[in-house]
């Protein structure tokens, strides 16, 4: 039993100096300098808004949408995948005002989701970059801008990653504790993992691509729930790079109730369960840089989860005296560092994002504890639905649309 604590405090202890390490250099690439990038001619863009009865904010999607700044050709496309709300009207009302926005009606076909429609719509543009947004996002007017700067910028570059904020963060707790999260682990140690190895991971949202790039990988893999996670190791794994870029900033909404939570992460922890099967059956996802996101899928969603899951068991265990362990190594410092790196990146996030007040402080302090804990609990139920769904009664999982909120009025 020594032994395996051992063991387990020292995968910890490498875990936790290498997102320390993250951490900082996160730090350090959001505050340095930037010389600023102008381009002798830009680049036409498309920006596909996959949508299905997203009518609660599609208004406030297209304002925003109608509201970008680029010096260049750019269309937006509402891909409508069978809405039976009025997503469709409000589409087509944009569009007979705004040239630039355009209603597209995406014929029904298997499987359903995201990726189907986004293939569809590469189908149906000839520009040199497309960019996604989900349907709610509402981007700051320079978002576009931003991301075209660093990829034509950018040696070998396939595209650029933006910035995910959370325009609902004062609603509740957890929207507050997801805000938090999104400050961490999709923009610090985004940028961490840029200023180090040149890595970035696609957000799913607010990102750019070359049409071309994709279109020789052969689109998005239909039957991947986290078609952002999949699609950043196929196209590492070819060579190219995804710059990250926090200034380019769009807004989005976040679960407000558990019960929408759960779900939505259950769909994206299926997908990189999904993925990590793919990552263990082709040494594709091996090559060049992309071996450093397969360590890192193999290490979150087996290893670190079963130690997760080992320590939790062994908490319990000893809790009701069923186990009596003899400590032979300093296991009580270990956890107490675990909180406070853990709680440091938080703080460390909130003050890099200039909102540090007293509720964020007080949420980042009780994370740990709370929010951070559902992890073990989503993905045993992730893995419970992925094995009995795949591997036993052999289906595809289908797409589960996350639940809007109506925009409350203050």
């Amino acid at each position: 039993m020594n032994v395996i604590l051992i063991l387990i405090m020292s995968f910890f202890w490498m875990l936790l100096l290498y997102y320390s390490t993250l951490t900082i250099a996160g730090i350090y690439y959001r505050v340095k300098k930037k010389s600023p990038v102008t381009l002798d001619r830009y680049p036409s863009v498309s920006i596909l808004i996959p949508a299905h009865n997203e009518g609660i904010v599609m208004e406030d999607t297209l304002s925003a949408m109608s509201r970008l700044r680029y010096p260049g050709e750019l269309n937006v496309y509402l891909l409508d995948d069978g809405s039976t709300d009025d997503t469709a009207d409000i589409g087509s009302a944009f569009a007979q005002v705004f040239s630039r926005i355009h209603l597209i009606r995406v014929p029904d076909g298997e499987p359903k989701g995201k990726s189907r429609v986004l293939n569809y719509g590469l189908s149906l543009i000839d520009s040199e970059y497309f960019l996604v947004y989900d349907a709610d996002n509402q981007p700051e007017s320079d978002a576009v801008i931003q991301l075209v700067h660093a990829a034509e910028s950018t040696e070998k570059a396939a595209g650029a990653v933006g910035y995910v904020k959370t325009q609902n963060a004062d609603t509740n707790w957890l929207t507050r504790m997801i805000a938090l999260e999104f400050q961490v682990f999709q923009l610090l140690m985004q940028s961490g993992r840029w200023q180090l190895f040149q890595l970035g991971s696609l957000a799913g949202t607010n990102m750019l691509i070359r049409k071309q790039v994709i279109d020789d990988l052969g689109g998005y893999d239909v039957n991947a729930l986290a078609e952002d996670a999949e699609l950043t190791i196929r196209l590492t794994s070819e060579g190219y790079l995804l710059p990250v870029v926090p200034e380019s900033r769009t807004w989005e909404q976040e679960p407000e109730t558990i019960k929408t939570f759960i779900k939505q992460r259950t769909r994206w922890l299926i997908g990189n369960l999904y993925l990590l099967e793919k990552v263990f059956l082709s040494t594709k996802f091996w090559r060049r840089k992309a071996f450093y996101h397969a360590i890192q899928h193999v290490t979150v969603y087996l290893f670190f989860a079963l130690l997760l899951l080992f320590s939790h068991v062994f908490f319990v265990l000893s809790l009701f005296g069923l186990i009596t362990p003899v400590y032979a190594a300093p296991i009580l410092m270990f956890w107490f560092m675990s909180y406070v790196v853990y709680t440091s990146q938080l703080i460390g996030a909130i003050v890099t994002d200039e909102n540090v007040t007293p509720v964020n402080v007080f949420t980042a302090v009780i994370m740990y504890f709370t929010y951070a804990q559902l992890f073990v609990i989503l993905l045993a139920r992730s893995t419970g639905m992925y094995l009995w769904k795949t591997w036993i009664r052999r289906e595809v999982i289908g797409w589960d649309k996350t639940r809007r909120f109506r925009k409350r009025m203050f």
